[in-house]
């Protein structure tokens, strides 16, 4: 039994899952967390009978989550269940032509091949490949520590190098992804996985063609109950790990001494610790908690990812022709985002992604309705005006949905919510609101994201999205793990 004690700074879903690696380690662990529930951005609200999930609404790699109830003696199935979505997302394109990812990997081949008419073995051969690049390459960065990937044994270091490609650094994903293919609608859709860390396909590296392998090869999930149920296991296996958490309650600072973080202030009360961990955006950590200036000045030396538009819409209709995941594509998705990247603004023609829940579980809305997650890709917040913005493309999205489905979407909306870069920084103290801190808009990005573990203070650790390796729920599961095996 360790007997000492740690903090985790945010209750988010890397932050939740610290605190359950650490109190299996023997640590006594605290949460303190400035909002009234658990989860970060995967939280939900229910409106009108219709049930929302918040944040996140892709479930991949379910394994990084019943991991952390094999650690603690625990079934899984206990807590929460899922199943295996049967086509991964459903594409729409403006020239009608409609494309069905299926999750059997031939199935999808041969849907390319029909639909878009590309060669079915070319398709297999670049899922391959992203398959061959995570295992090889991806793994290797996802699952260690940025300052130890150099100290790792040859074997592992010489077999990532022999499996890489010169064009994955410096090639953009675009241009890789038209080396490949021969249709531009393929392209997009491969395109846009760089929005997966909320990066510009026409300025990322290549390597993030690995990425496909999650959602094509693996496998997209869906968790009964919504996103939503992640997060409420993870609690209740916290709660039963006896993890303290302390709700309402801001932390105000990370208190130093010698060169060691000691402890925090909550509500003007100092808590000492041995161990401090920050779920919280680490440019908020180092500009509010630490103090300390010059160091959150150089974390936006990186270039900031997208965020986005969310609207929440109870629709009174059920639509036959959508699945769980669509997505609705511009007919230009460069100069879409060149708008959100360059511009700092939103395009006309959005590319439109719809979640709905209700798909799989009839519970999720009331009888014959369904409840629509309708994001748009959106820059950061630099002080644009949201209300202007977001009542413009409101009206893009329902003209673009209504001309594609032809019907009149409005008059279906029922029930409505909405969330902005704005109220994402003001709801979960994510910097500008940029979901996953920091883009991978250059062939370096992924290594200059900040460690996990500081440099300069000891007992001080960084968790979350803001962070290495990235953001998403599987990368900041991974976050939690890297931390917790960096703690003694």
């Amino acid at each position: 039994m360790i007997n000492k004690k740690a903090i985790v700074i945010g209750c988010g879903i890397a932050g939740l899952a610290t605190a359950i690696r650490l109190s299996a380690k023997g640590y006594n662990v605290d949460v303190y967390e400035k909002n009234s529930y658990p989860g970060g951005k995967l939280s939900h609200f229910e409106r009108d009978g219709f049930q929302f999930d918040a944040g996140p609404s892709l479930f991949t790699q379910p394994e990084q989550v019943t991991e952390l109830f094999r650690l603690c003696g625990e079934k899984s199935e206990t807590y929460f269940t899922y199943t295996r979505a049967q086509i991964a997302c459903k594409y729409f394109f403006e020239s009608g032509k409609i494309v069905n990812a299926y999750a059997n990997v031939d199935e999808f081949a041969d849907e390319m091949a029909t639909k878009l008419g590309e060669d079915k073995n070319q398709v297999l051969k670049y899922l391959e490949t992203a398959k061959s690049t995570y295992y090889n390459i991806g793994q290797l960065f996802l699952d260690y520590p940025v300052n130890k990937i150099l100290k790792l044994p040859f074997d592992k270091i010489y077999k990532a190098l022999t499996s890489s490609k010169f064009s994955f650094l410096f090639s953009s994903l675009s241009d890789y992804n038209h080396s490949q293919f021969k249709n531009p609608e393929t392209v997009q859709i491969f395109n846009r996985f760089a929005t997966y860390n909320g990066s510009n396909p026409y300025k990322a590296p290549a390597m993030l063609s690995m990425i496909p392998h999650l959602e094509q090869n693996e496998g997209t999930f869906y968790p009964f109950g919504g996103m939503i149920s992640i997060t409420n296991a993870l609690y209740l296996l916290a709660l039963k790990q006896n993890i303290n958490f302390v709700f309402n309650s801001k932390v105000t600072s990370i208190n130093l001494e010698n060169k060691k973080a000691k402890s925090i202030t909550v509500h003007n009360t100092e808590i000492p610790a041995d161990i401090i961990v920050s779920n919280m955006d680490v440019y908020y950590t180092y500009k509010h908690l630490l103090n300390d200036a010059v160091k959150a000045k150089n974390i936006l030396r990186q270039e900031r990812s997208s965020s986005a538009i969310i609207f929440y819409w109870g629709m009174n209709k059920s639509f036959q022709q959508l699945e769980l995941h669509n997505i609705f594509f511009s007919a230009d998705y460069k100069k879409e985002f060149e708008a959100i990247f360059e511009k700092m603004e939103l395009g006309d023609d959005p590319t439109i992604y719809i979640n709905i829940t209700s798909k799989m579980e009839d519970n999720q809305a009331p009888k014959g309705c369904e409840n629509w997650f309708v994001m748009v890709n959106a820059p950061h917040d630099k002080g644009q005006n949201w209300d202007e913005f977001r009542s413009k493309c409101r009206t893009n999205v329902i003209s673009k949905l209504n001309r594609i489905l032809k019907t009149d979407i409005a008059k279906h909306i029922q029930t409505e919510d909405f969330l902005d870069p704005a109220t994402i920084d003001t709801k979960t103290s994510s910097y500008t609101g940029s979901l996953y801190g920091t883009s991978s808009n250059s062939k370096f990005a992924a290594f200059l994201r900040h460690p996990n573990q500081s440099r300069n203070v000891d007992n001080l650790y960084f968790v979350g999205g803001s962070v290495h390796p990235g953001g998403g729920i599987p990368l900041c599961l991974r976050s939690a793990k890297i931390v917790s095996e960096l703690i003694p």
